[in-house]
């Protein structure tokens, strides 16, 4: 075992410690959510980000959201996009930001007008500041940081790392949720989404981090294992959180992750020269049989149940009559109050409280897309179609940037079932946006 594959080990190790500690020591989280955001403060200083190091904090902050959440370790429950922007602005102290970022600054600005609305609409008894804040956090989050990563030239190796630190806080995460429920079998008793095999937490969103974290090592499996070792390492906890991911029973996220595997290789497949696709066949063959190995695992352990889940059907074996547990109502009433204000929209945050005067429930929107309708008109219109479109014409220049559509796949279709509630869609978008080159660019650049 060389030096690489031993400092990889260790923190590998480390993050599985740390899962272990946080479980049995439920106070530690609060230390550990602390000291990474006071250890990332000091390291991105003592380097002045030289190597992107900010990046690489906010992307570690991103990852351990979900984790710090379940086990009340955040400093506040939305610090971790505050944390994210916190370093990004960091890194721009001492490397800038790009100046040709100007779509993002339009997004921006798109966003002002149904703020100001929502200051004289919302509700009386409405905390105003910390209700806009709450729903408008994510947006300015991909904006702040999409400022920087613009075109911003990094490595291959450097992308891997960024990946790497949104990954190994998963790791910690998957090792938790083993330890809260260890025996599966005991608690799956439907189809229906499981708090129980989540940690306690929104099935939801701790789908949608292992559906990313299974990415993650899967990648490292085709890209960044040198070795028998690394390989098998990789492989191993790929498995392990393709599994935890699997038993919530929450769809969205892991099928996300499946889409962002399969356009990785296809990427890869047809870059490659016939002896790059030679050795892509045998690792296609592992991860296929490693990924049919863990669903008939998963099959077995919930007693069939995963396959019905899949297949839309109940525990008895029925087709529900959708598929999407009431997220349509919402999204309809959201294009409804589109249609009554198509051009500003209703306002931020102001979405919820008017479906609950129509409906009488207060529920949340789930769907980004629909949410920036309702609530922010043409201009959110105008503000999505800039996202979308925007990497796509990076991608027309820089067509090496193996994970780009990966990336955009993966904020698209959770922006569609889990809103913005976490930094992760937003830092994963941005990206998006780097120049990823094969060597570290010269200093004269």
């Amino acid at each position: 075992m060389n030096k690489e594959e031993q400092s990889y080990l260790y923190l590998i190790l480390l993050h599985i410690a740390i899962g272990i500690v946080i479980y049995t020591f439920p106070f530690t989280a609060k230390i550990y959510g602390y000291s990474m955001f006071l250890l990332g403060v000091y390291y991105v200083i003592k380097t002045q980000n030289k190597n992107n190091e900010a990046l690489m904090a906010a992307a570690y902050i991103a990852g351990a959201e979900v984790l710090l959440r379940m086990t009340g370790g955040n400093i506040s429950y939305e610090f971790s996009k505050y944390g994210v922007m916190f370093f990004v602005l960091i890194g721009m102290y001492f490397k800038g930001f790009s100046k040709g970022a100007i779509p993002y600054w339009i997004f921006l600005l798109l966003l002002v007008p149904s703020v100001i609305i929502s200051s004289f609409v919302l509700n009386f008894d409405t905390n105003i500041r910390t209700t806009i804040a709450f729903n408008i956090s994510g947006p300015v989050c991909l904006a702040v940081v999409s400022i920087y990563t613009y075109r911003r030239k990094v490595t291959l190796e450097q992308m891997n790392s960024f990946l790497l630190c949104i990954g190994l806080p998963i790791l910690s995460c998957a090792v938790y949720l083993t330890l809260y429920t260890p025996n599966v079998r005991d608690v799956i008793t439907g189809t229906q989404s499981n708090f129980e095999t989540s940690g306690g937490f929104g099935p939801n969103q701790v789908a949608t981090f292992l559906g990313l974290g299974m990415f993650i090592f899967f990648s490292r499996i085709v890209l960044e294992s040198r070795s028998k070792f690394l390989l098998i390492l990789n492989l191993i906890i790929a498995l392990n959180i393709s599994y935890r991911g699997m038993v919530t029973f929450s769809r969205g996220g892991m099928i996300t992750g499946f889409l962002m595997i399969v356009l990785l290789l296809s990427f890869l497949y047809f870059k490659s020269n016939f002896r790059g696709r030679v050795k892509l066949n045998y690792i296609l063959v592992i991860i296929v049989v490693a990924m049919v190995a863990i669903w008939t695992y998963t099959s077995f352990q919930t007693g069939g149940l995963i396959n019905k889940r899949y297949a839309n059907q109940d525990a008895q074996g029925r087709e529900k009559v959708n598929q999407f547990t009431g997220r349509e109502d919402i999204a309809t009433t959201e294009i409804n109050m589109f249609l009554d204000n198509p051009i500003f929209g209703v306002g931020v945050a102001k979405g919820a409280e008017v479906r609950e005067l129509e409906t009488g429930n207060f529920s949340a929107s789930h769907d980004e897309i629909t949410r920036m309708l309702a609530e922010h008109g043409l201009l959110g219109i105008i503000g999505l179609l800039i996202l979308f479109f925007t990497p796509l014409v990076l991608y027309l220049e820089n067509k090496f940037n193996m994970f780009l559509l990966c990336f955009v796949a993966f904020w698209f279709l959770t922006i569609n079932h889990a809103a913005m509630r976490t930094a992760l869609p937003a830092l994963v978008y941005s990206l998006s946006l780097l120049n990823v080159q094969l060597v570290a660019p010269s200093k004269k650049e």
